[in-house]
């Protein structure tokens, strides 16, 4: 009696050839973007020559990139009519709940051309040359914080406020995910202690956003920052890919040393996994941050025993969509 094999599935190329052409997937969403296609869909479906229309640009060129959107799922077309899909009409839309257009210039006017110089990076462990003037360090900015307002916006979505009562957001840079909280939780209060550089900035965000009078602000160098205290939570957002191990063991023993024992600490950054798949967002910030300017993804192992040795222990990690992960640990 003979039996037959199960065939094999067949091997394809399509993973390597969709990675291989990711970049030209990126242009064209900068593109869009740039251009306006997706706002000027945000009240509703078009053709291509209303777009064309809309936008300024050619016939030619918006077939181009709403058919490129198309078929990477943010524009759905239906009879030669283009609309946002979902996931576009709430942060592309410009009207929906988060506008990550100042995040896409960013990427396409400063990361993308820096990229450019990721071969000579790899073969000398060495950043690129960023090469700024004041024009690129506004788009720079613009594109980081309107990033990190993503960030906070889904740890918002995924982190209960509501039981605290005394926040310490240590070095952070930007005071967005502070501020959810404070909009969360009517009876929390914060405390920013933040590099002095981002004292002004600080205080219009609170004046903005009319929260002043329910936090306090105390410059000080994150790397050398002792704040103390008794607060049952505390952020640090951002902060441990920016600074060695040292400096890093450093600021988590400042952090346990000015929260109450059963405290909570968010610490939130991308982090290198040691199981089998890696998630990909985190790795592939290790390659931007090195070649931007140096700075270091460390792997979550490496983080959480400089938390034990703190005096926290980890309770679990939360994957936030499109984002960092934060690693919730308690004070012990």
């Amino acid at each position: 009696m003979t039996t037959s094999a199960t065939p094999a599935t067949p091997r394809t190329p399509d993973r390597i050839v969709d990675i291989a052409i990711g970049y030209m997937g990126a242009k064209q969403l900068f593109a869009a973007a740039r251009t306006g296609i997706f706002r000027a869909l945000a009240d509703g479906e078009r053709d291509v020559t209303a777009l064309a229309g809309a936008t300024g640009v050619s016939e030619q060129m918006v077939r181009v990139l709403a058919d490129a959107m198309n078929g990477l799922g943010l524009l759905e077309r239906r009879d030669g009519r283009y609309r946002l899909a979902p996931d576009a009409a709430a942060y592309l839309g410009g009207d929906g709940e988060l506008d990550l257009h100042p995040f896409l210039g960013f990427l396409n006017e400063i990361s993308y051309g820096h990229w450019l110089q990721f071969d000579a990076t790899v073969d000398a462990t060495k950043p690129g040359e960023l090469e700024m003037n004041e024009e690129r360090w506004k788009t720079f900015m613009a594109g980081v914080m309107r990033y990190n307002a993503l960030h906070a916006a889904m740890l918002a979505r995924a982190f209960d406020f509501g039981p605290y009562r005394d926040l310490l957001d240590l070095g952070g840079l930007s005071p967005e995910f502070a501020l959810h909280a404070l909009r969360a939780n009517p009876a929390l209060t914060a405390r920013f202690v933040f590099d002095p550089a981002s004292t002004d900035s600080l205080n219009q965000a609170l004046d903005a956003a009319g929260l002043a009078d329910r936090a306090t602000v105390e410059p000080a160098p994150t790397e050398s920052a002792r704040p103390g205290g008794e607060h049952d939570l505390v952020m640090v957002n951002h902060v441990i890919h920016r600074f060695t191990a040292e400096q890093n063991r450093a600021i988590l023993t400042g952090a346990r040393d000015a929260a109450r024992p059963g405290a909570t600490l968010l610490l939130l950054d991308f982090l290198l996994d040691d199981g089998d798949r890696q998630r990909p967002i985190d790795a592939l910030h290790a390659g931007e941050y090195f070649v931007i300017d140096g700075t270091v993804v460390y792997p979550e192992s490496e983080v959480t025993a400089w938390l034990e040795a703190a005096g926290w222990r980890r309770r679990e990690v939360i994957a936030l969509p499109g984002s960092p992960r934060v690693v919730v640990a308690e004070a012990v």
